[in-house]
């Protein structure tokens, strides 16, 4: 991530919007945006592969294949900024839940590749897949349900203002996609 070009652009930001970027409070805003930014897109520097390799910390499932094994986690918190408005999605609910096949992901391994591929401009659609997509792999199975609750800045506190708005995403891979069991594990 270019921090350097990051501040040059956000001192215009303030210029344009008739700000003075040399007044107190803003002078060394540029420089906070762009640390903010890398911190907070950091996801933007991984692939989904990537992302699976770094957490694909796995053990061996000695419990056996099948629905019996399902592994779910809920409530992940995490937010991301929209690729439209730069908006933030904030209050954003993760449910992941996979059926093992011979390993299983380490537990804080889920709630990291969440938090990983939040981190990047996204859309709450593409999140649930790629979210869907990391844990396939990193665990090993076609068999993978995600469900994803947010708000959404840009329909929240600009637009419409609907504050009381939610968007609710699923992903559905392998099993999940046809047995209605499986999709009620994760919601």
């Amino acid at each position: 991530m270019d921090k350097k070009a990051i501040e040059y652009h956000v001192q215009g930001l303030i210029k344009a919007i008739g700000e003075d970027p040399e007044r107190e409070g803003l002078r060394e805003t540029p420089k906070r945006v762009a640390e903010m930014l890398a911190e907070v897109l950091e996801g933007t520097a991984y692939t989904n592969h990537e992302i699976a390799e770094m957490f694909g910390k796995t053990f061996a499932d000695e419990s056996g294949d099948g629905i019996d094994s399902a592994v779910v986690m809920k409530d992940i918190t995490v937010f991301s900024y929209c690729e439209h408005h730069l908006a933030l999605m904030y209050d954003m609910s993760v449910n992941v839940a996979y059926i093992p096949r011979g390993k299983v992901l380490g537990l804080s391994k889920i709630a990291r590749i969440c938090d990983m591929a939040a981190k990047r401009l996204q859309l709450q659609e593409r999140l649930g897949k790629d979210i869907a997509e990391i844990i396939s792999e990193a665990a090993g199975t076609p068999d993978v349900g995600v469900v994803i609750s947010g708000c959404h800045s840009c329909m929240t506190a600009r637009g419409i203002r609907n504050a009381s708005a939610k968007t609710v995403t699923t992903t559905f891979m392998g099993e999940f996609r046809t047995n209605p069991e499986l999709k009620e594990l994760v919601k």
